[in-house]
């Protein structure tokens, strides 16, 4: 059920930050899709990939006025995709502190590098098809990675690490009870 949960906190977020340019991409989406591999069955997958592409289309149409262009989100929708299979495999069943770091770092620098080489290629307008052109487009996503990085690890560490801690607490709480008798 918290799978489910974020996955509606990462939409929620992505509508909650248009306001707030600074805020891009200080959303949810790469701690759902992580938490949703590392939590849900393969046969549910399709669940985040489908909302997460119903909420680009309807971003880009309704927020954004732009036209939408398929084409555009194909190495987003495949990074989705690449992003649930690192939950899969980096954290399901074995969800250690080092494990949830790294899909913290893994998961917000995977997109980034797939996506700003997918923007710099699409878009000889923007950057130029030169090495400077490439680094130009790095540098100018560096705060939307930063917000991602962030998002990721508060959102990661409060869904693994909570449970943990809740069960810590039981424990002590037992224990205290136990040898109070």
């Amino acid at each position: 059920m918290i799978a489910y949960l974020l996955l509606l906190v990462a939409v929620l977020s992505r509508v909650v930050m248009l306001p707030h340019p600074e805020w891009m991409n200080f959303t949810a989406v790469t701690a759902a899709l992580l938490y949703f591999g590392a939590r849900r069955p393969w046969r549910e997958m399709v669940t985040p990939l489908a909302v997460l592409m119903a909420t680009d289309y309807c971003l880009t149409v309704y927020a954004y006025h732009y036209p939408f262009h398929w084409q555009v989100y194909v190495p987003t929708w495949i990074w989705y995709g690449a992003g649930i299979a690192l939950g899969q495999i980096l954290l399901r069943g074995k969800a250690s502190a080092l494990r949830v770091a790294a899909g913290a770092l893994l998961g917000p620098t995977c997109f980034f590098l797939i996506s700003n080489y997918a923007v710099w290629v699409v878009s000889s307008d923007m950057y130029p098809h030169t090495l400077a052109g490439l680094g130009a487009c790095y540098a100018a996503a560096i705060p939307f990675y930063r917000n991602d990085l962030v998002s990721t690890a508060i959102l990661l560490a409060a869904a693994f690490g909570l449970p943990v801690l809740v069960r810590l607490m039981r424990a002590e709480r037992v224990a205290t009870v136990a040898l109070r008798k």
